[in-house]
């Protein structure tokens, strides 16, 4: 019965993922160009006829109707059962790291956030505000029913990573744009104090690995802008599932 149980909860929160990821590709097209998320409709880009529910099954409907339109017939975009079947996995990953708690949902909603980000910060090279407002008043109800230490921490871990990354901003210039200052402060607020250090390390070494690659394949200079907040996200992700050991290695050769 128990394992008949753990199958029904990681299917659901799958189903639940994938849902959740129909509505990040509405998020990521829609919030840039400064669009309502919620009206009108989802409806086809082509031929702008409105999209019926048997249309909008995440990744199923893309299947049956073979990545067309069924109105115009065209093409829709890999990405996004891509992006549905993302998040759905992402959410399984949580759930089977850390089980039926609200840490778990904390960081399903974060990884949602994080996905709209990478895509959106690609896109168009910038992290709306209104999206990390958003995972910013959220992370405070999330953190706090943890604990009152996981939100302490939290509130550290936003001004720590924000005001590091401020400080570049100003020493720098303006070579750190707001909207990764904001997302390092949300970063803080989710994974906490000292977790947000080991997600600025880590953004920068793979930041700069990923700048040197793209200058020495696609002929850029290195002052040409380059989105940040895939590297921040990325970051997170690898703190997320396996900060706890990275620090402990940390320790083991310095303490």
């Amino acid at each position: 019965m128990t394992n008949e149980l753990d199958w029904f909860f990681l299917i659901v929160t799958f189903i639940i993922g994938t849902v959740i990821g129909s509505f990040l590709n509405v998020v990521i097209y829609r919030l840039p160009r400064e669009k309502s998320v919620v009206t009108p409709p989802s409806a086809c880009g082509s031929c702008e006829t409105e999209l019926k529910w048997n249309d909008l099954i995440p990744l199923i409907s893309y299947i049956l109707l073979k990545g067309r339109c069924r109105y115009c017939e065209e093409s829709f975009s890999i990405r996004y059962p891509l992006i549905e079947l993302l998040n759905g996995l992402s959410y399984l990953l949580i759930y089977l790291a850390f089980g039926p708690t609200i840490t778990a949902v904390a960081y399903m909603f974060l990884l949602s956030v994080l996905i709209a980000v990478v895509y959106i910060d690609l896109d168009f090279m910038i992290i709306p505000d209104k999206l990390m407002l958003t995972a910013f008043i959220a992370g405070i109800p999330l953190t706090l029913l943890q604990s009152l230490h996981t939100f302490t921490t939290g509130l550290i871990g936003a001004l720590v990573g924000g005001g590091i990354l401020l400080l570049i901003a100003i020493l720098s210039k303006g070579g750190m744009g707001g909207g990764d200052i904001k997302l390092a402060a949300v970063l803080g607020l989710y994974l906490g104090w000292p977790q947000i250090l080991l997600i600025l390390f880590l953004s920068f070494f793979i930041g700069a690995i990923a700048g040197i690659a793209i200058v020495l394949r696609k002929g850029k200079t290195m002052k040409e802008a380059i989105p940040f907040g895939p590297y921040l996200a990325l970051a997170a992700v690898i703190v997320i599932f396996w900060g706890p050991q990275l620090l402990n290695l940390y320790k083991s050769f310095y303490w």
